[in-house]
């Protein structure tokens, strides 16, 4: 018997900043967009062409990952499209959205958490970022003393 497939991957860069509300229930409901560009042959020269597309990713994640989806921050997503349909002024109107069901933050984006309520820190290659305890006080990395002189490598 043959079954429907309903299957989307999509690699690209945030349009604009994550949008985070909540649903009445509760439920945290984060929408964003994503653009992805492809290049194409037309007669004998190449275009760059951009698709648009706008993703939902509901519940603790959605509320974990929103601080991160900053406008031009590469992702890749992985879900299933669905169609919303609708009636306005007489119209029959249809939009469709891509439900995420898993996100990777992945290199790249000139934003960084800051520009989205996140507790901001940069960290450089090796260093951990540093986030806001909540408590007054710095989080303690290790002061190194407990390393000795001779490393094998």
């Amino acid at each position: 018997m043959a079954t429907d497939i309903n299957s989307v991957v999509i690699i690209g860069r945030l349009t604009r900043d994550a949008e985070l509300t909540y649903a009445g229930s509760g439920t945290a409901i984060c929408k964003f967009s994503i653009a992805n560009s492809y290049s194409r042959k037309q007669g004998d020269n190449w275009t760059e062409e951009t698709s648009f597309f706008d993703a939902v990713l509901m519940g603790r994640r959605a509320e974990a990952l929103h601080k991160y989806l900053v406008k031009g921050k590469q992702i890749g997503v992985q879900g299933e499209l669905r169609q919303d349909r609708w009636e306005q002024d007489g119209q029959r109107r249809s939009r469709v959205e891509i439900w995420v069901t898993d996100l990777n933050l992945l290199g790249g984006g000139s934003g960084t958490a800051t520009g989205s309520g996140g507790s901001g820190g940069s960290s450089g290659p090796g260093r951990p970022q540093q986030t806001n305890t909540g408590s007054g006080q710095e989080p303690d990395y290790g002061s190194g003393g407990d390393f000795e002189d001779d490393v094998p490598f």
